[in-house]
């Protein structure tokens, strides 16, 4: 598919009250000043970036890490498996609380906690203690973090960011997005390299440099008094709101199918180029020219989706994948699944940002959380699917079969999503706001 005054320290989450308009609207005789003088949006920024450069940093040497603790790949895999097991268990309870508490008390309180838990890891590291079990714990808890901290930022970014900048507020993180996956890979392995334990030191910085830029935001990140129901009601809510929803409800299928396809095709490419012997660092150079071809696509985002419609983008953005993969069936070779993929992806920054400014723009405040965490559930679903996918079909009927079944899914989601009415409507941002969503709906 984010003037409180409450420290971290002293903050009782559950018991916090915040009264202020739903979204960032200014004086209609002021104009709104550019993001970048923006204190509270660039504070939040700068710290989710941080903490997304470390978590990316450590993230690639987990699995290096994990099979040096374990000395077997299948352990490896059950530790990093444990870590998708405590984000998907944390998804929907964590929308529920983003709903209910003081929002920046919420993201320092989590990226306190991550960093107290790599720094364990990086403690044990040091002198030598660190076993499985630990690493999986770890693992297990960071992803819990995330859970939570993904739809309180949400939140907390709509309440800073007015609904006519929100489109270029989501194509900075789209950028935000491809640098981490361009850079935290090599970065990773640097690190590595030099010591075993620096990519955790990273994450331990990256959270820690979180807590401090977010404990600085003195703006109000929760746009509606906070909720006194019971936490199962709130949930029971949430689910009768998405559910509700058209648009939504088209979401979850098509999102869920784009994912598990786009995972696939991945997964399916890296696992024929190392059965073929390919050199593992030209099995990387696939890896970043695809994010080099995002992080192009992320700079021109803003004005992109300034002047496409949403449902035009997501044509333009799956149909080009869709040929990219016509092209890498006929000709599967290794340049042209470099070249394709780059050309495949560069669209996508621009329809997540469409996409996710116009939901961020129209979800109302006191649903922001639930209904992120439900949506975001497209993600988890395809997580530990996809790998499954590709590597079967991969195996049983060859790379060309694999692909041609990829181009059908995705021809799929093309048609699928032309035919959907809520997804083809939604207009520029400017049109936005005009259709905001009621809670009760």
């Amino acid at each position: 598919m984010t003037g409180e005054t409450t420290t971290a320290g002293s903050a009782d989450l559950e018991s916090s009250v915040v009264v202020t308009p739903a979204l960032a609207t200014p004086d209609p005789g002021t104009p709104e000043p550019p993001l970048r003088r923006n204190t509270a949006y660039l504070l939040l920024t700068t710290g989710r970036f941080a903490q997304a450069i470390g978590a990316g940093v450590g993230t690639f040497a987990i699995p290096l890490l994990a099979f040096e603790v374990t000395g077997s790949v299948g352990q490896a895999g059950l530790i990093s498996g444990i870590g998708q097991a405590g984000a998907l268990l944390a998804t929907l309870p964590a929308g529920v609380v983003a709903d209910r508490v003081n929002r920046r008390a919420l993201l320092v309180v989590a990226a306190a906690t991550g960093t107290v838990l790599w720094a364990t890891v990086v403690a044990a590291g040091l002198v030598g203690t660190l076993g499985a079990w630990h690493l999986a714990a770890v693992l297990f808890g960071s992803s819990m973090v995330s859970a939570f901290v993904n739809p309180a930022s949400g939140g907390a970014l709509r309440a800073v960011v007015p609904p006519a900048q929100m489109a270029n507020a989501m194509a900075v993180n789209q950028g935000r997005m491809a640098a981490v996956a361009l850079f935290a890979g090599p970065v990773g392995g640097f690190l590595y390299g030099m010591a075993h334990v620096l990519p955790f030191v990273a994450s331990v910085l990256g959270h820690l440099i979180e807590v401090v830029a977010v404990s600085f935001v003195r703006k109000p990140l929760n746009g509606e008094r906070t909720q006194r129901s019971h936490p199962l009601a709130d949930l029971r809510e949430g689910l009768r709101f998405v559910g509700a929803v058209p648009l939504f409800r088209a979401v979850l299928v098509l999102i869920t199918l784009l994912n598990l396809t786009a995972i696939a095709l991945v997964v399916a490419v890296n696992l024929e180029l190392v059965r073929t012997g390919t050199d593992p660092r030209l099995i990387g150079l696939v890896d970043a020219c695809a994010g080099v071809s995002m992080l192009a696509g992320a700079i021109v985002a803003g004005p992109i989706v300034r002047r496409t419609r949403v449902g035009r983008l997501g044509l333009l953005a799956i149909g080009t994948l869709a040929a990219a993969l016509v092209v890498m069936a006929l000709a599967p070779s290794y340049w042209v699944f470099v070249s394709m993929l780059a050309v495949g992806v560069f669209l996508y920054p621009a329809l997540n940002a469409g996409f996710t400014g116009y939901l961020t723009v129209i979800i109302p405040d006191r649903m922001m959380g639930r209904a992120t965490s439900l949506l975001g559930l497209t993600g988890l679903i395809a997580a530990p699917t996809a790998p499954v996918l590709g590597s079967a079909l991969l195996e049983g009927w060859g790379i060309g079969v694999t692909l041609w079944v990829m181009v059908g899914a995705m021809v799929a989601v093309l048609v699928a999503l032309a035919c959907t009415r809520p997804l083809m409507r939604i207009g520029r941002p400017g049109t936005w706001a005009d259709d905001a969503l009621e809670s009760d709906c």
